[in-house]
């Protein structure tokens, strides 16, 4: 079992590449920094990086997730 220090930062490991695995709502909290609930309300709103279900969990495609964020900062660089 890993305790909190053996596991690595989200972010860091976003910015050093795509990790191996699909994200979880807990990893997209970390990486924005946002409270998980808010996570939640981004997919009821559909404004957040997509995410899809396997069985009863919800996961996050890394690759849609650098994108959603390049979306974002383009969407905000045309808007100032």
């Amino acid at each position: 079992m890993r305790t909190a220090r053996e596991q690595p930062d989200p972010r860091a490991t976003l910015r050093s590449g795509l990790p191996d695995r699909y994200l979880t709502p807990d990893d997209i909290a970390e990486i924005f920094e946002v409270p998980k609930e808010t996570v939640y309300q981004w997919r009821r709103k559909r404004i957040g990086p997509p995410g899809f279900r396997i069985g009863k969990h919800l996961r996050y495609d890394p690759t849609d997730v650098l994108a959603h964020v390049a979306e974002r900062k383009s969407t905000d660089q045309d808007a100032a």
